[in-house]
């Protein structure tokens, strides 16, 4: 949510920006500016205020070189007296030489307060997008994520240099020149005025059309970086049945949007010049004619002409920025606008002012009238009852959309329940920090991630400090051993983008292995050997029988083979439980798990 800043935290940069504001700034962006300067201004200060005196020194220099033409012209047209010429030619030079010093300075310096900005602003988006529930990532796709994390961390930094180089630099210079104009043509100044109005009404008018443009094409080139995702991860997909043309003729689309969006954007940016361009001409020119009469009749010297022309003709430039500033800074500003909507989301799970470690016992974990849902019309969960015994397997089965990923979700604490609770050993998972709850649970999932590096890095992630014997071990326990050894570079082999070098039964062991080197006392399982053939599954079934053994196991599995040595079955379906037992103690009568076991595992035993 944007917030104006408190009048107590102004600073002097902001005081500059609040004058600036009124007549350069849109009203919808001064509190999202403000904000901005905010959190940046006191962190950079120091760069900032030596960029400051930089671009002081500039305007001052711009000023003065117009200034000094008095003196030159009259020098030279009137007076011809060379040491004095002499002498002014070296002060140009001088004003030239300080001028460009001072130039480089203030690039050097805020670019390197910008760039601090942009690493800011990405690494606090970064660590927020980490706090986030599920939700967040289903409401917020990878590609907007990545759009907003860095083309809108760069919108950052250009709205502050924008403001900062227009408030300061432009501003001061502009100032300058008019003041070295109205001294030594006070009537001919105002002149030179009367039309600068009508410039800012035009580039006004441009303004609210380049902020309806901005958003869609941020929009568009979000569905860019969306399509190479998908060619990226659905290559299979893609070759397999043919999309090639498909994937082409989609992107080709969203380019061709972005590429006309873009070409609006340069039109209307591009607009501000011409009018500038018409409107300062027309001056210049009215003022040029009307100065030749004053020269001629003897009532002005040349050198006061030609000081008065030179200052109006650099003041041009800052001029021209100035109008362009709001349409430059309306295009920045709907980047920073989506950075915020990212910084000032809401995070729905938060650690508890008091949180405390997991308490000591076998990881019971209970759900006590838990109720839970994604559709506020629809609950998925009403007052559910759960025990997964300390030390024992429990088995979750049933068909899709059951509840049964929601309920190792709920254990997990991707969500909290909307009523009830779920405790770890007797205490509240609300109550319990984030570090102690992970650092109790192991996880293997039936979409296995892996992460971009070697095969000993991914390992080594299920415990950090973890030995080379350890993770060794736990890749033998995995089955995972004689295959990474088969590797061209053994441990030290990179995986690829997500395991892209693996099979799926090679990516499914080392998420096994990582999992078991980190020895939790919960351990959940979703479809942990989904990816395996049958000689490769018993290995892992043998590895996890001594890996479950005395940790509380939850296993969601949809092939009955997996869980007949499982303490307990439960039976979902519509979030509610239908039955739950030993397997014996299921197939001992006709109920829906008896059912499922005869669709399954009775053609498999006739066949055999």
């Amino acid at each position: 949510m944007e917030q104006r800043i408190p009048m107590q935290k102004t600073t002097f940069f902001t005081r500059i920006a609040d004058k600036v504001a009124a007549r350069f700034i849109p009203l919808a962006n001064r509190s999202l500016l403000y904000r901005l300067l905010s959190e940046n201004l006191r962190a950079q200060a120091p760069w900032y205020a030596l960029a400051t005196v930089a671009m002081l020194i500039v305007a001052g220099m711009t000023a003065m070189s117009a200034w000094i033409m008095k003196d030159i012209v009259n020098e030279t047209v009137v007076s011809q007296n060379m040491n004095r010429m002499f002498m002014l030619a070296g002060g140009v030079a001088g004003i030239f030489i300080v001028k460009g010093i001072a130039t480089y300075f203030q690039i050097v310096i805020l670019s390197k307060a910008g760039n601090n900005i942009i690493a800011k602003a990405q690494s606090s988006i970064f660590s927020r997008i980490l706090q986030q529930d599920l939700n967040f990532f289903i409401r917020f796709p990878s590609s907007d994520l990545v759009m907003r994390l860095t083309n809108n961390a760069q919108a950052a930094r250009t709205a502050m240099d924008l403001i900062l180089t227009s408030a300061i630099r432009d501003l001061f210079s502009l100032v300058g020149l008019v003041i070295v104009m109205f001294i030594q043509q006070p009537v001919l100044s105002l002149v030179s005025f009367i039309l600068g109005p009508a410039a800012f009404i035009g580039v006004r008018y441009l303004t609210n059309k380049v902020r309806f443009i901005m958003a869609q094409e941020l929009t568009a080139f979000t569905k860019i970086i969306e399509s190479v995702q998908e060619a990226s991860t659905g290559v299979r997909i893609i070759k397999a049945f043919g999309l090639e043309n498909h994937m082409r003729e989609r992107m080709d689309m969203q380019v061709t949007q972005v590429e006309h969006r873009a070409n609006s954007i340069a039109k209307l940016s591009a607009a501000t010049s011409p009018i500038m361009e018409t409107l300062s001409g027309l001056a210049i020119a009215g003022v040029i004619a009307l100065s030749g009469l004053w020269v001629v009749g003897g009532t002005q010297t040349p050198g006061e002409l030609m000081s008065f022309i030179t200052a109006l003709l650099l003041a041009y430039e800052p001029a021209k920025r100035l109008a362009r500033m709001r349409v430059n800074l309306e295009t920045a500003m709907v980047g920073v606008r989506m950075m915020y909507e990212i910084k000032d989301h809401p995070i729905m799970l938060t650690e508890a002012e008091d949180a405390q470690p997991v308490p000591p016992g076998g990881g019971e974990v209970i759900f006590e009238d838990v109720g839970f849902s994604y559709d506020v019309n629809k609950p998925l969960f009403e007052n559910l009852n759960l025990v997964f015994p300390a030390g024992k397997t429990t088995a979750l089965v049933g068909a899709s959309g059951g509840g049964k990923s929601t309920i190792l979700n709920l254990v997990m604490r991707m969500f909290d329940p909307e009523k009830g609770r779920i405790t770890v050993n007797g205490l509240d998972l609300r109550r319990i920090s984030f570090e102690s709850l992970r650092s109790h649970m192991a996880y293997v999932g039936q979409d296995t991630f892996l992460f971009n590096g070697t095969v000993r890095d991914n390992i080594g992630l299920g415990r950090e400090g973890a030995t080379e014997e350890e993770i060794i071990q736990a890749a033998k326990d995995a089955h995972a051993h004689d295959f990474i050894m088969n590797m061209q570079n053994g441990y030290d082999s990179p995986v690829g983008e997500n395991g892209g070098n693996l099979s799926g039964g090679q990516k499914q062991r080392l998420a096994i292995a990582r999992a078991m080197l980190r020895n939790a006392d919960i351990l959940i399982l979703d479809e942990a050997t989904s990816a395996l053939d049958s000689y490769a599954e018993s290995l892992v079934q043998d590895a996890l029988k001594r890996l479950t053994e005395g940790r509380t196991t939850i296993v969601i599995a949809h092939r009955l083979s997996t869980i007949t040595s499982a303490d307990n079955i439960i039976v979902l379906e519509d979030g509610k439980i239908l039955e739950q037992g030993a397997q014996r103690e299921l197939l001992a009568h006709d109920g829906p798990y008896r059912k499922l076991y005869e669709l399954q595992i009775l053609p498999q035993l006739e066949n055999a």
